[in-house]
């Protein structure tokens, strides 16, 4: 299996409505090596649900995103880009898409793909930071560690040492930050030991 961290920024938070302005992701193989990087701004169709409050997230305005390609023309690029370091497969069902609450980003892209009538080529495997971070941390609590409170990306990453360079969101730097934070969960599975 191959293993493709993803984080998408949006214009707000209803597939369907609001639209991904910028994909970012990072390309692993089975042992966790990375093969390459991802990121793209989208221009959105929908410019009316552009917000300010998202614009305050990601740090994207309209403006940034005027010379930026339709989403139709993003998804059969960023495949392309999946299948070229995929060994060439064709076939993608091999790839687990992971991320931080990945499934929103999961949803967003599923509607993407439904609206250019795109069959979606990944399988329906998903590792997702969120849930592993609060396993993780519920074991490593009652060994006597302390974890954060929060299961944000900042709060996971900053257990581990990582922090964000900027302030806002920019999809990429996440998937990166991401994916850090995976390799050192899966570090620690060789570190647990059941009775």
């Amino acid at each position: 299996m191959s293993f493709l961290v993803l984080d998408i920024e949006m214009t707000g938070p209803e597939p369907g409505w609001n639209e991904i302005i910028q994909i970012g992701a990072e390309f692993f193989d089975d042992q966790w090596r990375s093969l390459g990087t991802y990121l793209q701004n989208v221009y959105p169709e929908n410019e009316e649900a552009f917000t300010a409050k998202s614009e305050e997230v990601h740090g994207l305005s309209i403006d940034d995103l005027e010379d930026a390609p339709m989403i139709y023309e993003v998804i059969p690029e960023f495949e392309k880009w999946i299948k070229k370091l995929n060994a060439g497969k064709p076939n993608l069902s091999n790839v687990i898409i992971c991320g931080q609450s990945v499934i929103y980003d999961i949803n967003f892209l599923r509607f993407a793909y439904r609206k250019e009538k795109m069959n979606w080529p990944f399988s329906n495997k998903q590792i997702d930071l969120h849930t592993v971070s609060y396993l993780f941390f519920m074991m490593l609590e009652k060994n006597g560690r302390s974890v954060p409170r929060s299961l944000s990306l900042g709060s996971v990453a900053s257990f581990f040492g990582f922090e964000r360079e900027e302030e806002t969101h920019n999809a990429l730097e996440d998937a990166q930050l991401t994916a850090r934070c995976f390799k050192e969960f899966f570090k620690l599975i060789d570190k647990v030991k059941l009775i």
